[in-house]
């Protein structure tokens, strides 16, 4: 790659010379972290690659090193993304290495549709579908790959004598058959090097290795619309909240429809404010269709034009413009939606009940939506008025079920903050679910909310998974529901099930870095640890500056994989005070570095133990010292600490799992052992 191209690699440089690398790994340098991974897999399996900036050398012109090393090369190995397809210094390396006949294996890393000179240079290659977001399984058939690549005879030959010895310790002639028909297969198999398939084991088959001439209209469903913030027009620029809740209405409309796929208001708001335009966007939410507008509000009247854009060819399939009283909003959000479903010839299964308006103030709705807007910030201040905003709709309007629910997710959200006490959080938020479960039993939102007052304040854990099945009964396609069924199921151990189900929610939001710190914590949970380096980068690229938990996150993979250093550095980048002193004494204590970590764990119970215990037992746990870990697990569970329901798939808990007084927590915990 050309120097722009690359910011970051490896950070040791190689003495071997160019004509030695047998592979050449072409990415972009948003893709680093992707391509170190990949790099570390190979070498660790023996086969030597080319990588820049790691092994250009001091003083050489980058160009000329990169044409020799992908002239030297046997193999290119891309790592293929959104990324990559923008970069034009990829696509010459590609074109490249096209023009000097070297196989090219391409890793694709999302569901980017491929340009047509990407499908022109790919167009006899492979390529390797990372699943949603696993890296790891996808390594692993990259490794075996390559090596069919380089010497499919002895990778051959090596899986033909395990097969052999197989059936000796067996002893019986139907299996020693077996594997001769399977040596025989292989052997065939290798004729048909393009169609070289595998299955990642799990539910969610990767496509292993597939043509990379898949045209792109057939990775976008055709009945898919994203729908973009409408724009304030008013004079005074002082609607946008109220243009936002009107875009973040119609989504949740759209979403309801059958047949009609709709990424959530993350992945569609990611947009905002930025200068993609609409081909760009609606290829990186795999849409076929956008549908944006606008809105000028004076006084009481309401103006609202919308319009539905064909992505690929910008040809308007519908416009219209609205005139009327602001009390008329819904009536205007249920016309568009109709209208846009009309357009896309979407078939209804059953007709469409009319919606009742959840309110018939337009100031309660005003300030629901402004709640709303504020509680997306994630913030203390925010979500405090945002409280405020809620409980002044429902002095207006009592009935407003939205309303309701709303506020018992923000108490609920206060708690996670640990701003106002549980006691508080917990009276209010099953008052305000209760409520808006009693006026409205079939909104979604308000199941969503009572599975978080079971989960946070009761532990209820039957409870809340029951109305989290609910909630996704009533709203299928409601991203925040299926995360936290994924949250839910974890907790229960049903940690397959989590992995499934995050995934999922990427499917449906596939821009919100929550979904992708959820999953995560799922993957290190169970070992998968290149797999949660990959998702807590992603989260980090997604949702800057913290990506929900992902800076720290980070670090602890880098503690757990082996590499301190670059750990120390990654939590010095969290603004979290309690994330960079309860890292670095992880850090700290794997380098051996005993003093400093010694006052790190001293200086974390002195300043955060009083209300997160959690952390300080953690760090106890890492080092060893089993009996100082369940003390400060006590305090958690006094505490009502968030955290403490994750003990039992928790790496750095991993010394406890033993101990008698982990199960007897458990017990108390109402958890599966």
């Amino acid at each position: 790659m050309s120097e722009d191209s690359h910011t970051s690699g490896e950070a040791t440089s190689s003495a071997e010379p160019v004509n030695t690398r047998e592979v050449f790994i072409s990415y972009a340098s948003q893709d680093a972290p992707v391509a170190k991974i990949l790099v570390e897999a190979l070498e660790r399996h023996g086969i030597p690659c080319w990588i820049a900036p790691r092994d250009v050398v001091p003083g050489s012109l980058y160009a000329d090193e990169i044409v020799g090393a992908i002239n030297a090369a046997k193999i290119v190995v891309l790592v293929l993304s959104e990324h990559s397809v923008a970069s034009p210094h990829v696509g010459k390396e590609i074109e490249r290495a096209s023009s000097k006949r070297r196989r090219i294996i391409a890793l694709h890393t999302d569901s980017v549709p491929l340009t047509r000179a990407f499908e022109y240079f790919l167009s006899e290659s492979q390529w390797i579908e990372v699943g949603r977001g696993e890296i790891e399984p996808a390594t692993a058939q990259l490794v075996e790959a390559v090596r069919r690549q380089l010497d499919p005879c002895a990778v051959d030959e090596s899986h033909a004598r395990a097969a052999v010895q197989t059936s000796g310790t067996t002893g019986t002639r139907w299996q020693a058959a077996g594997a001769i028909a399977v040596l025989s297969l292989a052997l065939g198999y290798l004729a048909f090097d393009k169609l070289w398939m595998a299955k990642r084991t799990g539910e969610i088959p990767l496509s292993a290795v597939a043509p990379a001439t898949l045209p792109a209209e057939s990775m976008i469903p055709e009945n898919s619309v994203a729908v973009l913030p409408f724009v304030d027009m008013s004079e005074k620029k002082d609607q946008e909240f109220f243009s936002d809740g009107l875009s973040e209405e119609l989504i949740d409309l759209l979403t309801n429809i059958p047949g009609l796929q709709v990424p959530a208001r993350t992945s569609s708001f990611y947009f905002k404010g930025k200068s993609e335009d609409v081909p760009t966007i609606a290829r990186r939410l795999l849409v076929s269709h956008i549908l944006e507008g606008s809105v000028r509000r004076s006084g009481k009247r309401l103006r609202v034009t919308a319009q539905l854009i064909r992505a690929d060819n910008g040809y308007h399939l519908w416009s219209a413009t609205y005139d009327r009283e602001f009390k008329d909003i819904f009536a205007v959000q249920d016309e568009i939606a109709g209208a846009v479903v009309k357009a896309l010839k979407v078939s209804l299964l059953e007709p469409q009940e009319p919606r009742l308006a959840p309110t018939r103030s337009g100031e309660a709705y005003t300030l629901y939506v402004k709640a709303r807007a504020l509680g997306l910030r994630g913030n203390a201040a925010d979500a405090k008025t945002a409280a405020e905003y809620l409980q002044k709709a429902l002095e207006i309007d009592p009935n407003y079920a939205p309303a309701w629910a709303r506020l018992a997710q923000t108490r609920t959200f206060q708690f996670e903050l640990q701003t106002i006490p549980l006691n508080l959080a917990r009276d209010q938020a099953r008052q305000a679910a209760r409520r808006a479960l009693e006026l409205d039993p079939n909104l979604g939102a308000a199941h969503l909310s009572m599975a978080r007052v079971h989960y946070f304040f009761e532990w209820d854990w039957a409870a809340a998974d029951a109305e989290i099945q609910r909630a996704r009964q009533l709203d299928p396609g409601d991203a925040d529901a299926l995360r936290w069924a994924g949250i839910i199921a974890r907790t229960l151990g049903r940690v397959d099930e989590a992995v499934d189900l995050f995934h999922k929610a990427i499917d449906r939001d596939p821009l919100d870095g929550a979904n992708y710190a959820m999953l995560g914590d799922a993957n290190l949970g169970i070992g998968r640890n290149s797999d949660a380096e990959f998702a807590y980068r992603k989260a980090l690229e997604l949702s800057p500056p913290r990506g929900f938990g992902a800076v720290a996150a980070l670090g602890e993979t880098l503690v757990i994989i082996g590499q301190p250093e670059a750990a120390i550095a990654q939590f010095d980048r969290d603004k979290d005070e309690e994330a960079r002193t309860w890292g670095k004494a992880l850090a700290y204590f794997a380098l051996r570095r005993k003093p400093d970590a010694d006052a790190a764990i001293a200086d974390l119970e002195t300043r955060f133990g009083g209300s997160d215990a959690y952390d300080v037992a953690e760090v106890h746990a890492y080092r060893g010292e089993t009996s100082a870990a369940f003390d400060w697990l006590d305090r958690a569970y006094e505490q009502r600490d968030r955290n403490v329901t994750t003990v039992n798939s928790d790496p750095l808990m991993a010394t406890l799992r033993r101990d008698s007084r982990l199960k007897a927590l458990l017990q108390k915990l109402k958890l599966p052992e």
